[in-house]
């Protein structure tokens, strides 16, 4: 058993185990629709894009809510991949970085056991960081 760490953002999702504070990259999890704009999720009926959203979007009060959906859809994703993870016994500690907003989507998604295995949560987008990069921002999280 040992340290899990994602890193992550809506787009992509880093999974790294750290022995003996030395990071390795064991997976990355890519979501495509993560990097889209809410324009290209969302089709108008009528064919007119830019009407559809700037005129539904706000009078429904569902600002960007189809990129919420893909992002509550790789949160998922990856939580799925935490839960294997601890039920086949390979995670015994976890770690998440991830910007603000995906970081509580993540947590929000994480099934009870698996979520009291967090010792460290970091605010920061890191998923395109370097792996030295990474490995100096969680150095000192244990």
């Amino acid at each position: 058993m040992t340290t899990y760490i994602v890193v992550a953002d809506a787009a992509r999702a880093r999974i790294f185990t750290r022995d003996a504070l030395k990071l390795v990259e064991q997976e990355s999890l890519v979501h495509a629709e993560g990097r889209l704009h809410e324009g290209d999720l969302v089709t108008d009926r009528g064919g007119d894009v830019h009407e559809s959203t700037s005129t539904t979007s706000r009078s429904s009060g569902q600002e960007n809510s189809a990129t919420n959906h893909e992002d509550e859809i790789f949160a998922k994703q990856v939580s799925e991949r935490l839960y294997r993870a601890r039920v086949e016994n390979t995670l015994e500690k976890l770690i998440l970085v991830a910007p603000p907003r995906f970081l509580g989507r993540l947590r929000d998604k994480l099934d009870g056991p698996t979520a009291k295995r967090v010792i460290h949560t970091l605010s920061k987008d890191l998923s395109k960081g370097s792996l030295e990069s990474i490995q100096d921002a969680v150095s000192d999280l244990r």
